[in-house]
């Protein structure tokens, strides 16, 4: 509960402070991706998949935003501060002085800060997640930015004064662990398990990744953040249905999105190429990976159940309305069935932002895309 406190201690900080000590590094973040990021546009719409209530949000400091989690996401602190910010030799992260808001929530002169895409339930197929009822896959994402960028047009003026602006900003794009949990294997609701082989399915996922990473190139991104899939063979949800003792992560699901993440590591190259092009790739598999082998050195104590759900490993249904959730929240890797703590977001926001190992990322850490 400490790093909680000196973080949200940090952010208030500089919400107080003179606006040139508290300048983000970057002048803007959009964000795309799924309920791992979040922040409140599945509200707005009409789903299984939203958050927006409690024990959701129980240690955010506004209370159930629509984050599926207990407190902030891996965006919210890269986008913010690390816990370690209120110490003067850790630097702050991105920096930016209030958490970037939902596109659903967002207007006018805001855009200029950037905008969180993500929704829940959501991949990179059209399909998945259909089972959930709303939800805005990748493409919608896509097209909800470019609606973003004709506003931004408008308020700085002419076109290229807008390019500059976003190939200044920072892009991060966190898609496909649906495409497997909520599609691939999902055999009641999708029959990708059987049409596909697990590379095929990598490729195809890929094929329509490219093309939606080339328009968001098209429209002005320039430094691009790719965030692989991480260990969700290790879910509680997965490994409720799937593992014989509720402890062995899953391998065949891990071994598949193993597979999509090699693919990832090659578009970073493919794009590269592109004039201006800075894009990057998160290890988000090794870095859950060593948090889950060495969660001890973390301070975790629970590495196979959620905080809150029902059923086996509480990963057979999310967390129910009210639901009173476990009191030692930073010591579980997982806050329901599918989403990590905050803790761990933290941990792994942070790695994002800098990097502890040289596994963590390829070629560059987010700190490093940010000086650029």
């Amino acid at each position: 509960m400490e790093a909680r406190r000196l973080l949200w201690l940090a952010v208030a900080v500089c919400w107080a402070a003179a606006v040139a000590r508290c300048d983000p590094q970057v002048p803007c973040y959009f964000i795309f991706g799924d309920s791992l990021v979040d922040n409140g546009n599945n509200n707005y719409i009409v789903s299984l998949a939203r958050a927006n209530y409690p024990p959701y949000g129980i240690d955010f400091a506004g209370g159930p935003s629509g984050r599926f989690t207990n407190g902030l996401t891996t965006v919210d602190v890269i986008g913010n501060s690390s816990p370690a910010r209120a110490s003067p030799e850790s630097p702050q992260l991105l920096g930016f002085n209030d958490f970037i808001p939902p596109f659903a929530a967002t207007s006018g002169d805001q855009l200029l800060g950037g905008a969180n895409f993500a929704s829940a339930a959501a991949g990179i197929r059209a399909e998945t997640g259909q089972q959930l009822g709303g939800r805005i896959p990748f493409a919608g994402q896509v097209q909800n930015y470019q609606t973003a960028v004709a506003t931004l047009v408008n308020i700085l003026g002419d076109q290229d004064t807008a390019s500059d602006h976003l190939s200044r900003c920072i892009f991060s794009v966190g898609m496909g662990s649906n495409d497997y949990l909520n599609n691939y294997f999902m055999p009641a609701f999708y029959n990708t398990g059987s049409r596909f082989t697990p590379e095929q399915f990598a490729d195809a996922l890929i094929a329509d990744y490219r093309r939606y990473l080339q328009v968001l190139y098209n429209y002005g991104a320039r430094k691009v953040v790719m965030i692989g899939v991480g260990q969700v063979g290790c879910s509680p949800n997965e490994l409720a249905r799937y593992s014989a003792d509720g402890a062995t992560c899953v391998g065949r699901i891990d071994g598949a999105i193993q597979m999509f993440n090699r693919r990832l590591v090659g578009l970073v190259d493919e794009f590269n190429a592109l004039p201006g092009a800075h894009f990057t790739f998160i290890n988000a598999y090794n870095i859950f990976a060593d948090i889950l082998a060495n969660a001890a050195s973390y301070g975790f104590t629970v590495t196979n159940a959620g905080c809150c759900g029902v059923g086996r490993n509480n990963g057979q249904v999310t967390c129910l309305p009210y639901q009173a959730p476990c009191a030692n929240r930073d010591q579980h890797i997982f806050w329901d069935a599918f989403h990590p703590s905050e803790a761990a977001n933290i941990i792994v926001g942070r790695r994002s932002y800098r990097a502890q190992s040289p596994n963590d990322v390829y070629p560059m850490d987010i700190s490093t895309l940010a000086s650029i």
